[in-house]
């Protein structure tokens, strides 16, 4: 069911941001061989950042906590070096990131972005205190890249496309710990000139994704011959495919200095959730009805959610490749591939 509140429907993540300690272009280039940390990798963004970077060749380091569900990591564990360490414990972060001293940092830790995650003082203090120690934590380290995921709920209702430089204006817990995060790394990259660039997401979806959103929850629903359930088919989100944030995460290796910048990652365009799950009902090819809730908005559920995405594709030579169609074939192939993970 999608949540009440216009949070991103992203597992586990919101926010992320980039540090590049040159001018002109990036010297990251390949991923071969570099030593990248990543916090969040048992979440969704961050568990498909993990397999990027090993798959090009990556040294990884991952900071969990010990609590953590490592599903998704299934496979991979044996090939990355993970710490237990909580971002909220300074001492350790900072004596772990001196012994790894990465090369590059995707920073996709985050809490609130689901319905049932409530807690005011969990919220502030994962999204922005959990920040800004990793940031403090990291400057001393001679990184090239540094990525800390952001999110679209920074911006709160609009009544247009969103635009990087619109006033942030968000309503809830979330939207707010993230703003304040985002504002934090932008005035430190331009106060202290180290090289920290934001990537809104949007809404992803696609592979290990959590069963509870609302795109694996219909293609569950839909393999295993149940009628999926919505709350209401009016709402809207722009959704954007995995595979084409982890090409915006890639493409930030070799963008021109944009230390400071934030960048939307969506598709550009919204869709309403009626309008996905009657999608996949067809391309399932299942004949099964969809239930939902009374066709509404609830208080402050936003009538536009869309990402302007031209300075992503001005600055970064960024464009998603998978339309709304594309990505569910894709992301329907994989869970029927890996369904006994949602068991």
């Amino acid at each position: 069911m999608i949540s009440s509140q216009p949070t991103n429907p992203c597992v586990h993540v919101c926010c992320t941001y980039i540090a590049m300690k040159i001018k002109g272009k990036c010297n990251v280039g390949s991923l071969k061989g570099k030593r990248v940390l990543i916090t969040g990798s048992t979440g969704f963004v961050g568990a498909n950042l993990v397999r990027m970077a090993l798959k090009n060749g990556a040294e990884i380091h991952a900071i969990i906590r010990k609590t953590a569900d490592k599903w998704r990591l299934k496979g991979v564990l044996k090939d990355i070096e993970s710490y237990d360490i909580d971002l909220l414990d300074y001492r350790n972060l900072e004596s772990a990131i001196k012994s790894v001293n990465p090369d590059i940092i995707y920073h996709t830790a985050t809490y609130g972005g689901r319905s049932n995650q409530r807690d005011t003082n969990r919220i502030i203090n994962t999204n922005l205190i959990g920040t800004i120690n990793l940031i403090n934590a990291c400057k001393e380290a001679d990184f090239d890249l540094f990525v800390n995921t952001g999110s679209s709920s920074e911006y709160g209702v609009k009544s247009g496309p969103m635009q990087e430089n619109d006033r942030l204006e968000p309503i809830n817990d979330y939207g707010i710990s993230k703003s304040a995060a985002t504002l934090y790394c932008q005035a430190t990259a331009k106060n202290e000139e180290l090289p920290i660039v934001t990537l809104r997401l949007f809404s992803p979806y696609g592979n290990l994704e959590d069963a509870t959103r609302l795109m694996p929850s219909i293609i569950l629903a839909c393999l295993r011959g149940e009628s999926p359930r919505i709350s209401s088919p009016k709402f809207v989100r722009d959704f954007i495919y995995i595979d084409d944030v982890l090409d915006a995460y890639a493409n930030l290796t070799d963008a021109p200095q944009v230390s400071g910048n934030i960048f939307n990652i969506g598709y550009g365009k919204q869709c309403t959730v009626g309008e996905v799950a009657n999608k996949i009902i067809e391309l399932t090819g299942n004949e099964v009805k969809l239930e939902t809730g009374i066709a509404q908005r609830w208080p402050n559920e936003p009538e536009k959610w869309e990402a302007n995405i031209s300075k992503a594709s001005d600055y970064l030579g960024w464009k998603p490749k998978y339309n709304l169609e594309k990505g569910l074939v894709a992301s329907i192939s994989w869970f029927k591939q890996n369904i006994k993970l949602y068991k």
